[in-house]
């Protein structure tokens, strides 16, 4: 279970270093960072799969997605003593995400490219990855470095084995450097990141094709836009656990039975409801009863993962079932790790009441996302690596 998130110089998270535990709430005002937050999140997964200086360019180039405020703002900015302007830059062009667990913790520093040496300048440079041990960064701790081009391990007596010394600096040392034999900590923590979920594109329109049937087969992970919705359930009968998938149903939809029809391979979800004469088809139900099957489907899932992060859940939802959504996160969360980011107050309040909720507000002060109520004195130990 991670125990930190942080983030350096993404938008406007400037310098936000996060507590996390089993269940999190991330909430705040509209314009308070909670979608960078979940953006900075996608960004981090996808150092495991390759992706991340691409999912940039996506978002405009590093200059786009970089902090646009002053690299330090002073105590008489924040008191407004002083007009906030730009300062001497002390340090180099960065843009920093990692994580803290028990177990294996990561970082990943990104800068720009010299200029004029490349047509791909807006692209940025990997400059430095770190995988240690624990959740304090020490050099007795550290077990693969990578600075630029150069990939070294611990080897088993302690000493440092060179992996590569010609990474390109578009590729991360997590993809391209993965050696089971010397770094096997490399290999698993990549692994468990491929393995995190994120979910913010459920389709409940009319053309989704979760509303249509669809080719059946044996699918213990919802799609992300939930598209083998009818699978997905069918899985959860057969593997998962029937009874929690009967008492969700139950818990939404008093009376209410789900069930899954199989037309030659092709799998449609039905809905039997108190006081109908016959089953509803997906193509039938509202926006928001598919849209809580699809969660119940997500969040049910018989091979959870290590870290789900779920945007604005209760979009589509009607306000009196939140309770239920709350307590359905709460039921999955004792498989894995949920973080949850919404600005709904029913929602807020079903997952406040289940035990070892963890509630982040944020705030925007001078342009910066900051989490209320948390100062220096109380904010997690966290050291990035040096370049």
């Amino acid at each position: 279970m991670l125990t930190t998130l942080a983030i350096a110089n993404y938008r406007s998270l400037r310098n936000l270093v996060l507590p996390v535990q089993g269940i999190n709430v991330v909430t705040g005002p509209n314009g308070s960072g909670k979608s960078s937050l979940y953006r900075a999140l996608r960004l981090l997964a996808d150092t495991a799969q390759g992706r991340i200086v691409a999912s940039l360019a996506r978002e405009g180039g590093l200059q786009s997605t970089l902090w646009a405020g002053p690299e330090t703002i002073s105590a008489a900015m924040r008191r407004g003593e002083h007009p906030v302007e730009g300062t001497r830059r002390k340090h180099p062009v960065n843009l920093r995400l990692g994580f803290a667990s028990d177990e294996y913790s990561y970082a990943i520093d990104l800068g720009l490219p010299a200029p004029g040496a490349s047509a791909f300048s807006l692209d940025p440079q990997i400059k430095r990855e770190c995988i240690w041990h624990g959740s304090l960064l020490k050099p007795s701790t550290m077990l693969v470095d990578r600075r630029g081009p150069l990939v070294r391990v611990r080897g088993r007596d302690g000493s440092w084995i060179h992996v590569t010394e010609n990474l390109s600096a578009f590729d991360s040392m997590m993809t391209h450097a993965s050696d089971p034999r010397n770094a096997p900590e490399m290999l698993m923590l990549r692994e468990a990141i491929r393995a995190w979920r994120f979910y913010d594109q459920l389709r409940t329109d009319t053309e989704s094709p979760a509303r249509s049937p669809q080719v059946g087969t044996w699918t213990p992970i919802l799609a992300n836009d939930g598209s083998d919705l009818a699978a997905a359930i069918q899985t959860i009968w057969e593997m998962g656990s029937t009874e929690a998938l009967v008492a969700t149903v139950e818990d939404a939809f008093p009376g209410s039975r789900l069930t899954v029809e199989n037309f030659d391979g092709r799998f449609a979800v039905k809905m039997n409801q108190p006081g109908l004469l016959r089953p509803l088809g997906a193509a039938e139900l509202s926006d928001g009863t598919l849209r809580y099957l699809l969660w119940i489907a997500a969040l049910l899932s018989p091979r959870p993962p290590a870290l789900m992060v779920l945007n604005e859940p209760e979009t589509s939802l009607h306000p009196d079932l939140l309770g239920a959504l709350g307590r359905l996160i709460a039921k999955a969360a004792e498989r894995t790790q949920i973080i949850v980011v919404t600005h709904a107050a029913a929602l807020i309040a079903a997952l406040s009441a289940q035990p070892g909720c963890h509630s982040i507000v944020l705030e925007k002060n001078l342009g910066e996302t900051n989490i209320v109520g948390l100062d220096a004195l109380h904010s997690p130990a966290w050291q990035w690596p040096a370049r």
